[in-house]
């Protein structure tokens, strides 16, 4: 008791992350009754349940009652016999991690302890069935049998700060010489080795202990000022270049109509637009058609459709001086390309003025808002824990 106050007091000193805690466990395991008897033939099952409580991360009890079979006998008579016990003990827990260690999670825990209780045993039917003499054993009961249990041991343990653990568990227990029916003079010991599974709840935190004091930091800012700089833009250009324009807008087959012609009122435009940079060219607008299908009379009349759609539709249309157009077909006595299908079509030609616009790079002056980092101390105050 003397050295369970010491480690009490010196369990105070320690820094820890949590102050106590209450677990449920249930061990199950062998337990074996020391006798004259061979060793290996008195192991016997044993089982156990316990309500804990570590009233600070070194220091803890439990309520532990541990029960089932015993076992003793006669080496020499290859006679042996077995009975029943249960015995509640109140014991002490001194984690001997924690004490040494500032710290509380540690991956196992090295567990000792020791305690006091009561041993009960009934049922022991079998020695008296073997009508043994009473000089063999001089201390056989008959009825229940009470007495003291005094116990010492060592258990390891899994991380306390999880909420389930893992347990082994070694005990000595020290019992009345009529415990097991046979006198030796001395208590009778009951040695224990049983897993255990627990599960922790309630846990309190240790209060965290802090100072104060004022800290110097430094926050980074973006702050816009204006700047002048070069930029390169690109200037148009507009020309003016003697050239000759070759344009062409295809058709589909048995087509002379622009306007059912998908794509025809487009390329027609982007001609048109191409004919008004000059204002002095002269244009010619010839209709063609394909060799390959159709005949001459068909192909004469489809390709003078084409170049009269395309000629009324630049002046009607996008504005083109008549004057300046003129309309001529070729039906198919001419294929301006080698592949079939493409001689149907209106070739716009024209040799003039034309205006060329181009795009030069100038240098420009230009005032922009740029974007400056700058450093701003302030105080802060901050917290922090002592150990």
């Amino acid at each position: 008791m003397t050295a369970a106050a010491a480690l009490l007091i010196a369990s105070g000193a320690s820094a820890q992350d949590w102050k106590s805690y209450s677990y449920v466990e249930a061990q199950g395991g062998v337990q074996l009754t020391s006798t004259d008897a061979k060793m290996t033939k008195l192991i016997t099952p044993t089982a156990a349940l316990s309500f804990g409580h570590y009233f600070t991360p070194v220091v803890g009890a439990r309520l532990h009652v541990n029960a089932w079979q015993s076992k003793s006998g006669f080496e020499q008579t290859a006679q042996y016999y077995k009975w029943k016990y249960v015995t509640p003990d109140l014991d002490l827990m001194i984690n001997l991690s924690n004490l040494f260690s500032k710290k509380t999670n540690h991956f196992l825990n090295v567990i000792l302890l020791g305690g006091v209780g009561l041993n009960y045993a009934w049922d022991n039917d079998e020695l008296k069935a073997l009508n043994l003499p009473a000089t063999a054993t001089p201390l056989a009961w008959d009825k229940n049998r009470l007495n003291h249990n005094l116990r010492a041991g060592l258990r390891l343990e899994t991380n306390q700060s999880k909420p389930i653990g893992v347990s082994l568990e070694v005990n000595a227990n020290s019992l009345d010489d009529r415990f097991n029916s046979k006198t030796n003079d001395s208590d009778d010991w009951m040695f224990t080795a049983m897993l255990g599974l627990n599960v922790r709840f309630g846990y309190k935190k240790a209060e965290a202990q802090y100072i104060t004091r004022m800290d110097t930091v430094y926050d980074e800012v973006e702050e816009e000022q204006p700047e002048t700089v070069i930029v390169k833009e690109k200037k148009p250009v507009v020309k003016e270049e003697q050239k000759k324009m070759e344009e062409t807008i295809f058709f589909q087959i048995r087509e002379s109509d622009a306007n059912a012609a998908e794509g025809t009122d487009a390329a027609i435009k982007k001609v048109a637009d191409l004919m008004k940079t000059s204002d002095d060219a002269k244009f010619t607008v010839t209709g063609y058609a394909d060799k390959g299908t159709g005949n001459a009379r068909l192909n004469k009349m489809y390709a003078e459709k084409r170049a009269a759609d395309v000629t009324n539709k630049l002046i009607n249309e996008h504005g083109l001086d008549a004057s300046r157009l003129k309309t001529d077909s070729k039906g198919d006595t001419v294929q301006p390309f080698a592949e079939n299908d493409k001689n149907r079509c209106v070739i716009i030609t024209g040799e003039g003025t034309f205006k060329v616009t181009t795009y030069e790079e100038v240098d420009v002056e230009k005032t922009v808002m740029k974007k400056v980092k700058k450093t701003v101390p302030r105080l802060v105050e901050v917290k922090e824990r002592v150990n």
